[in-house]
């Protein structure tokens, strides 16, 4: 099916942005492209950004100054509730739930489309320099350096390899330099084996240890799972390395060819381990800091820019992968702080907390500053946004569910005001339109709410086979409308039907 027909499925426009720039922006444009950066953390909760939190216990001073500098959206999503789902749609422009639901688990295959474009191909069509650094979390094709006869044992329900059964002096096809990134720094996941750092397409150091670490960590469980390691592996040391190499980078580059630096972070998510310089720096606990330090790690990016010239012709971009883990709830009755902000829910969740999350976007003279944009928004429409910033023609077949929300960004027309589907697991759906979000199950909640909270909250079950709200004079999700809104619920459903089909059925897939 092509890709215009694709996109009318998802999306029936009310008033979306013009896919063409005003005359005067495609000339800035033409004179030099920007430079661009992705800065996307790791389970960082809608209410962990300050300036969008007015009760928050955790300060996040360079953010703020990025939004102030940029435009700060508030009714923003990632496609799902975990991680590798929103990555693949980030960098695809795609609906992950048209191909998969669940994440990448750890030596599991690529998960990336090698005939869809992604967003790193995009640009270094277009001339472009292009580097990851940090979490990858979408696949490798580990059986190419998987030894023969070497087989997995099973442990807690995990396969667990040994740091024999593959040879590290080989090249690990399917990662980032398959799919347009020029180079690749990290740890592909930090809390899944191995534990080591890649460069490009190999490990360096050879994991030579096996890990069974069960140390404690500032807030929650370890959640590292069993595997191959580098002897001494520091988990604490993961993000100032990170932080590091992304700003020898930035300073490694020049004037004369713009650059694309995607920087998924590794942080806050579990194993959270602030480094020593962050303990104590929020008022939220061991999590509290891990978000400080991520904090840090934007100012030392942004510092990076700034020293280098790029500043003026950077689009800069932060968002985070989904809600917070589930972690938040106790943190909201020992601390006070609220990851999800005034959101119903966490990650993994149908509900708002566990997709709707920080976007704050920078550019100059282009972007307004200071402003705050309520309008709907998905990080899928990054792809065709950039696409026609840059002047670059997106091939059918790919990135069929961006839109191109330039008008948006740049303070010129509205957003989109369109269904988004919204799914974290196999036959479980949300559809949004306008103010009013549907959920096709008799709950938004996957992830376990304590019966504490449920208390607090006034939660009651509501005994219906569904749930709908208007986010408009509900955004916490308190007063389920499904019974009193019968034609707008067949409505909802008749239309989140006709987008997502068979898909409906949990196994379908």
């Amino acid at each position: 099916m092509r890709r215009e027909r694709l996109a009318m499925l998802i999306a029936i426009p009310i008033g979306v942005a013009s896919t063409v720039l005003n005359g005067s922006t495609m000339a800035r444009a033409a004179e030099r492209l920007p430079n661009v950066v992705i800065l996307y953390a790791d389970d960082f909760g809608y209410g962990d950004l300050a300036c969008q939190n007015p009760d928050t216990k955790i300060p996040t001073p360079h953010l703020d100054r990025l939004a102030a500098a940029g435009t700060r959206f508030t009714d923003a999503h990632s496609s799902s509730g975990v991680c590798t789902p929103s990555r693949y749609a980030l960098l695809h422009g795609r609906a992950h739930w048209r191909k998969f639901h669940g994440i990448v688990n750890a030596f599991d295959p690529p998960i990336l489309d090698a005939d869809r474009l992604t967003l790193a191909e995009l640009l270094r069509g277009r001339g472009y320099t292009t580097a990851a650094i940090g979490k990858w979390h979408l696949g490798w094709d580990w059986e190419a350096i998987r030894r023969p006869g070497a087989e997995p044992r099973v442990e807690k329900g995990n396969r667990v390899f040994a740091p024999g059964d593959f040879d590290w002096s080989r090249p690990i096809p399917g990662g980032p330099l398959d799919h347009g990134f020029d180079s690749y720094f990290g740890d592909d996941v930090p809390n899944f084996p191995p534990y080591a750092w890649f460069e490009n397409d190999r490990l360096p150091v050879e994991p030579s240890a096996d890990l069974h670490n069960t140390a404690q960590t500032a807030e929650g469980n370890w959640e590292c799972r069993a595997g191959p390691a580098v002897a001494g592996w520091d988990f604490t040391a993961v993000m100032p390395r990170l932080t590091a190499r992304a700003v020898e980078w930035i300073e490694s580059r020049s004037v004369d060819q713009p650059f694309f630096l995607y920087f998924p972070f590794t942080s806050p998510h579990a194993p959270i381990v602030p480094a020593a310089g962050f303990v104590g720096r929020s008022a939220a606990g061991g999590y509290g800091d891990f978000v400080v330090q991520t904090d840090a790690a934007v100012g030392a990016v942004l510092d990076a820019l700034e020293r280098k010239g790029f500043g003026a012709d950077t689009i800069v971009i932060f968002s985070s992968d989904n809600g917070p883990e589930r972690y938040a709830y106790e943190r909201v009755r020992r601390f006070g702080h609220r990851s999800m902000g005034p959101l119903r829910g966490l990650k993994r969740d149908l509900w708002e907390g566990g997709h709707r999350v920080p976007l704050v976007v920078r550019w100059p003279g282009r972007v307004p500053a200071g402003r705050v944009e309520e309008g709907l928004v998905s990080q899928m429409d990054l792809f065709a946004t950039l696409a026609g910033i840059v002047g670059a023609e997106i091939p059918p077949g790919s990135a069929e569910d961006s839109l191109d929300q330039a008008a948006c960004l740049f303070g010129t027309g509205p957003s989109r005001r369109t269904t988004l589907v919204h799914n974290t697991a196999p036959g479980k759906y949300a559809l949004r339109e306008g103010d009013w979000v549907f959920i096709d199950a008799p709950t938004g909640g996957i992830s376990q709410v304590p019966d504490w909270y449920v208390e607090q909250r006034g939660d009651r079950p509501h005994g219906q086979p569904g749930e709908l709200y208007n986010l408009g004079d509900d955004l916490p999700q308190r007063h389920n409308r499904y019974a009193d809104q019968p034609r707008r619920v067949d409505d909802l459903r008749q239309r989140l039907h006709a987008i997502v089909g068979p898909r409906l059925t949990p196994g379908a897939d």
